[in-house]
């Protein structure tokens, strides 16, 4: 027995009139009840939420009596919720089981009881005089711990390090750790919350062994610990598993977005703010000009923003020219962010730009938002997955910060800065200010709120085009003018499936398992 059923803003269930659902599969036994069910991604049903490539979440409840004629029963504790992006497509998942790994873990890590920690050590791959591939990497993320570790980054170091910089871990970011961190710039895998493991395609995988392939890795986790809890100790981290049997082509990967830093701000008040990221024409023109005129083929996108963030899309042009969304999440969820498989490989050339649109809501803040590492402070990143390895590993960019301030009414600051965040001079009433106390004093409303957005849209960006090493193309720190583009951004329109003419393409079928334990064994009724 099964229908289609929808909830009010009062969680009230009612029948749906349009039946949208389609039960396939029924089977229960003494343990479990397997349900399985279709509808079309896009039903233009009122009542039904359309299916997309965003983070979806699904929400399940169960009895274990059948539904009466009074209706359907309370399911109590029977229930619970799930982050999913549904029409993420699977990988094959070659068997990992008889492969050989190698763990990158901490050891004994005593997390700080404060807000935020980015803890970094640095690892000696095992691997060496000899070209593998990784080709799965999994999470291994402490019992208990899922909501502490938020992500994990792994970089690639110099390869002039040796093995006394493996004696111990510190804070990142901190004044006073080691020099040889500051080599390690180049991400070659990340995670976050949420995520499960990675599979690469089998034609591509993560080279190791080789001079060219990193020698020392720096893991770097993200702590989150709003509540301040003390005495935690943490042994989290990442398995790569590897296989002599080398691949058609080495993976890479391009971080591109916002530079994570206060020159990045959203006003408070602000049901949505949209800020924008660019990997800009000139850094892909010199990079992939220098390095793979034929382009590179993008297979893999996570996107990456913090607590404000409610959407994020991968804008992609090619010779000014729009083309298809190269990856979106309109249902963005900190708590559930990995790599989504692109459906079909993008070739990015020279020539191209891509733009990391994010949208926040500060409705719920009185304070500026600020660029940063906590998850309080926000960021706006795309890691594209790539092949083959180019020598590029951040194309991304820096908004000018003097005329955000202009907008506020800033008119001059103390030069030459000596101070960070740097002080304002004028006028009289942000004298001797910072330049964030300024835009905390200063009263936003909406309507402020929206012009400033407009402006910081059409700001000129400082260019940032890494490569690994530490080096940098030519093109770093030069200043470009953003593309005029279309805003906001034209989703394609919804087409409608009637539920007498199903196309494949346009169909999902879930299933839905339910194990029950003895002690509530017997006949389990309606789902919602």
């Amino acid at each position: 027995f099964q229908q289609d059923y929808f909830t009010d803003e009062n969680r009230v269930l009612k029948k749906d009139p349009q039946q949208d659902y389609h039960l396939d599969y029924a089977m229960e036994n003494s343990t479990h009840t397997i349900l399985a069910f279709s509808r079309e991604l896009h039903t233009c049903d009122p009542n039904d939420k359309s299916i997309t490539e965003s983070t979806v979440r699904v929400i399940w409840a169960y009895h274990h009596k059948d539904m009466g004629e009074a209706g359907q029963n309370y399911h109590g504790s029977n229930r619970g919720t799930k982050s999913l992006r549904l029409l993420n497509p699977e990988k094959e998942d070659v068997s990992s089981a008889s492969l050989p790994y190698f763990d990158l873990t901490n050891k004994d890590v005593l997390v700080p009881d404060k807000d935020t920690t980015y803890w970094c050590q640095m690892f000696k791959i095992p691997i060496q005089h000899e070209k593998h591939h990784v080709t799965k990497v999994e999470p291994l993320i402490q019992k208990g711990h899922e909501n502490l570790v938020h992500h994990i980054l792994l970089y690639q170091c110099s390869s002039t390090l040796n093995d006394s910089v493996l004696d111990y871990g510190h804070e990142c970011y901190h004044p006073n750790m080691p020099d040889s961190f500051l080599t390690c710039e180049t991400v070659i895998f990340a995670w976050a919350i949420g995520g499960e493991g990675f599979t690469y395609p089998p034609h591509v995988g993560l080279s190791i062994g080789t001079a060219a392939d990193p020698q020392f890795v720096l893991m770097e986790v993200h702590y989150d610990n709003p509540s301040y809890t003390e005495g935690l100790i943490d042994n989290s981290g990442l398995r790569l598993f590897y296989t002599p049997v080398i691949r058609k082509y080495d993976a890479g990967v391009i971080e591109a977005g916002l530079w994570v830093s206060l020159f990045h701000n959203i006003p408070p008040g602000m049901p949505e703010f949209v800020s924008e990221g660019h990997c800009t024409l000139e850094c892909l023109e010199e990079a992939l000009g220098a390095e793979r005129p034929a382009g590179i083929n993008v297979f893999a996108v996570l996107l990456h923003a913090h607590l404000a963030g409610r959407a994020i899309r991968m804008r992609h042009f090619h010779n000014g020219e729009e083309q298809k969304l190269l990856a979106y999440d309109d249902e963005f969820d900190f708590n559930f962010q990995e790599f989504q498989y692109l459906k079909e490989e993008r070739t990015i050339l020279p020539g191209d730009n891509l733009i990391t649109e994010c949208h926040y809501s500060t409705v719920d803040r009185i304070r500026m938002t600020w660029g940063g590492l906590s998850t309080r402070n926000e960021m706006c990143l795309s890691y594209l997955l790539y092949y083959p390895r180019i020598n590029l590993t951040r194309c991304a960019s820096i908004p000018d910060i003097m005329e955000q301030l202009q907008f506020i009414g800033v008119k001059e600051i103390y030069r030459p800065v000596r101070t960070w965040p740097f002080i304002i001079k004028s006028p009289k009433q942000y004298k001797n200010l910072s330049f964030m106390d300024a835009m905390n004093k200063f009263k936003w409303s909406k309507s402020e709120g929206l012009s400033y957005n407009e402006l910081v849209l059409k700001l000129p960006v400082n260019v940032r085009c890494s490569k690994t090493d530490n080096a940098e193309w030519s093109i770093q720190g030069m200043t470009a003018l953003p593309p005029e583009i279309e805003r906001p951004y034209k989703k394609e329109p919804v087409i409608c499936s009637s539920s007498s003419c199903l196309h494949r393409s346009l169909f999902l079928t879930l299933f839905f398992v339910v194990h029950v334990t003895a002690s509530t064994i017997g006949n389990i009724g309606s789902f919602v």
